[in-house]
């Protein structure tokens, strides 16, 4: 049975679709297919799932996980953003995709431009939260 999942790999957020498979998974991610095995056997995932109870502190670090095209660039060095607004249109595997603002803040790095290809796991844009003490 397929499951929507969301999950966080080096900081940043990806909703995936999962399926077991045997002894493995198989994780869609931006419409990649990738076959993921697991140690230690079977376990209950729901019972890994969530650990303590404190507000996780997103990352304003925006990077592709699959190497891409920029199509559009839609933001400015000093711009100010909210989180879940269309930072970039990145083109990967013949699907463009929204990338989203994950805070809401200030626009402190661009290391891409549209047109661009771009490697996996490229820092893309840093956004640098507002809420500094003044």
């Amino acid at each position: 049975m397929k499951e929507k999942r969301k999950i966080t790999v080096d900081d940043e957020d990806f909703e995936v679709i999962m399926e077991r498979n045997g002894d493995s998974w198989v994780v869609e991610i931006e419409g990649v297919s990738f076959n993921v095995k697991t140690e230690g056997g079977e376990s209950n995932s729901k019972q890994t799932r969530k650990r303590g109870g404190g507000k996780r502190k997103l990352s304003g670090k925006i990077s592709s996980s699959i190497p891409g095209k920029i199509v559009s660039l839609n933001v400015s060095l000093e711009q100010i953003v909210e989180q879940g607004q269309v930072i970039m249109i990145l083109e990967a595997m013949k699907m463009q995709n929204e990338i989203q603002a994950p805070i809401s803040g200030k626009v402190v790095e661009i290391n891409c431009q549209s047109g661009e290809s771009i490697e996996a796991n490229m820092p893309l844009v840093v956004i640098e939260p507002l809420d500094n003490k003044d």
